[in-house]
């Protein structure tokens, strides 16, 4: 029998990631049935939990992605970055067999993320320390950008921290509303021009 190369299996565990995360944001945590995961990423069952041990923890392990994409863009190209992306998935064109618009990627593994925090005291103890190192990059960012002299230096750094972390919520109840997403490049200019100095 031939081995599988460790290049094989992180290639089907992305495979599964990927199709998981669409059926979480298309049907929700409950929703996303074992019958609709197969469906949706195209493996067996057996295949999907060969590599994750229940739908928990591929639920776990798709939020814990996204999570890390978004350390990686905050600490890059900072929170307002995380929001103008989501804001561009959310005017993608509507998916044709139902007519709406698609929620993937960050929105929604968020949302069920959100709706999880307020309803699985387990989850939310779990996801605390995935929270902190979103925080904690976007006031490393922040600190880099004052140190710099991009930054507005007459708030204290954990107040700006917060102020977009709230807008940063606001953004996702907003978009997780079905409210329109127009005009909002505008919005996201004011908040960056609010942290920047002047």
């Amino acid at each position: 029998m031939p081995r599988v190369s460790q290049d094989q299996l992180d290639a089907r565990r992305r495979e599964i990631l990927a199709g998981a995360r669409t059926c979480f944001a298309r049907h929700g945590y409950e929703g996303a049935t074992v019958r609709r995961l197969e469906d949706e990423i195209g493996l067996s069952r057996g295949a999907i939990f060969h590599h994750f041990r229940d739908k928990e923890s591929l639920f776990l392990a798709v939020a814990e992605d996204d999570a890390a994409a978004m350390v990686a863009t905050v600490a890059e190209h900072g929170l307002v970055q995380v929001m103008r992306d989501l804001l561009g998935r959310a005017a993608e064109p509507p998916v044709e067999a139902t007519g709406e618009p698609e929620v993937a990627g960050w929105l929604g593994t968020q949302l069920e993320v959100s709706r999880r925090l307020r309803t699985d005291p387990e989850f939310a103890k779990r996801w605390a320390a995935r929270a902190e190192a979103i925080s904690a990059a976007t006031r490393e960012r922040l600190v880099r950008q004052r140190e710099a002299g991009v930054l507005r230096a007459d708030v204290p750094v954990d107040v700006l921290a917060q102020f977009l972390e709230l807008a940063y919520d606001g953004l996702v109840l907003h978009l997780a509303t079905g409210r329109p997403a127009d005009d909002l490049e505008a919005v996201l200019d004011l908040v960056e021009e609010t942290v920047r100095r002047r």
